[in-house]
């Protein structure tokens, strides 16, 4: 980082008040809770009894200033770009050859889901691997996600937010560099991917937009089970999109105010879409469930971060085809899952094709040692 660049890029440190976390206690205690369902299963969103648990683990049991503690053990910092402060960890390896990697999230996640990758990505020696897997790793924050500040203003695009990220990179003093995402991260990195900017090396996806523009009369079983999947996205599973994509301000009315519903709100989504056995919990332990929706509340991102639902609402599963080189890794139980013929079709360089044996579509928070051998894996050829 240069002088002129390190004026611009200034240390961020976390720190939620104690009032804030009493108060979020507070509202905790005084929830009032809906009637319970009618069905026996999730058909009609978040069980009751289950959300109970939840919350009261949240009131009673959860400790905010572990997280805390652990987030500021990593370097963080924000800097200005397009108008915008953006927050991000920046770890760099202690290898000289070390590829520098961004790494995006999505929605309901945040720079959290990538804490447990930075030891393995940065250090793969202390973890097991090879010095030649080295990266450096810059994790920033989605516009109106976390400690990024939030748009006062319409046009964050995804297009908007890769030219941002493809701004980081170089005000780092990066000249060539990969980058990594899934779920919003996946779209960004596509966006990333298209746009191919100066340094750009090529590009790993776990969640693929590779449907084609018209779906075929004629489908082999893993083409229609994509199909299939995709018609369970935006139906049954499509609900909180929908809503964000329509009226996120509505939403951020409801949430703002309820740590429950805020709580309930991503809850649903990670039940929804993790390799499960009837459980979230299965997947993904309860407390990194609990940082997630508490980083959501204590920086009241309901509304900031359901925009980019509305901001994006014509986009679809049918991505840009690339030209670029890109691996992907595919989760067998992500939803929509793709084949590999509609990915080959798409991304014409496809470097890595990888098929995890256990996994949704969370895949940092679900599986981050098979993420982290993907990520080495399929992007490894790119280092020469």
């Amino acid at each position: 980082m240069t002088a002129s660049t390190s004026t611009l890029v200034r240390p961020f440190t976390v720190s939620i008040s104690d009032s804030e976390i009493d108060d979020v206690r507070r509202r905790l205690a005084g929830t009032r809770w809906p009637d319970p369902e009618t069905v026996s299963d999730w058909s009609q969103g978040v069980r009751v009894a289950n959300a109970r648990s939840l919350v009261d683990y949240w009131e009673r049991g959860y400790d905010w200033r572990r997280l805390e503690s652990e987030l500021n053990r990593f370097p963080q910092f924000l800097t200005e770009i397009d108008g915008l402060d953006i927050h991000f960890i920046h770890v760099r390896s202690k290898h000289p050859d070390a590829m520098p990697l961004l790494l995006t999230h999505g929605w309901p996640g945040s720079i959290l889901e990538f804490l447990k990758l930075i030891g393995p990505l940065t250090d793969p020696v202390a973890f097991g691997g090879d010095t030649a897997d080295s990266f450096d790793v810059v994790i920033p924050s989605l516009p109106g996600f976390g400690f990024s500040r939030k748009p006062t203003e319409t046009g964050w695009t995804v297009s908007r937010i890769a030219s941002a990220w493809a701004e980081l990179m170089k005000r780092l003093g990066y000249l060539r560099w990969v980058a990594q995402g899934g779920d919003w991260g996946a779209v960004v990195t596509t966006a990333l991917g298209a746009v191919q900017p100066e340094g750009l090396l090529g590009i790993h996806l776990n969640t693929q937009y590779a449907f084609p523009a018209q779906i075929p009369d004629t489908l082999s079983p893993d083409q229609r089970y994509a199909v299939e999947t995709l018609a369970r996205y935006t139906g049954e599973l499509g609900g909180s999109n929908h809503l964000q994509g329509t009226k996120p301000e509505t939403v951020g009315f409801a949430l703002a105010d309820s740590p429950a519903g805020q709580a309930a709100w991503i809850y649903e989504k990670f039940q929804s879409k993790t390799d499960n056995q009837g459980l979230a919990e299965d997947a993904i332990a309860v407390d990194d469930m609990l940082d997630t929706i508490s980083l959501y509340w204590f920086t009241n991102s309901a509304a900031s971060s359901a925009r980019i639902y509305w901001e994006n609402r014509s986009a679809s599963m049918a991505g840009p085809k690339l030209t670029l080189p890109v691996a992907v890794t595919v989760f067998p139980k992500d939803i929509p899952r793709l084949p590999r013929s509609w990915i080959e079709d798409t991304y014409t360089n496809l470097i890595h094709y990888g098929e995890a044996a256990e996994g949704g579509h969370f895949a940092a928070l679900e599986q981050p040692e098979i993420l982290v051998d993907e990520i080495r894996t399929g992007l490894r050829t790119l280092r020469s």
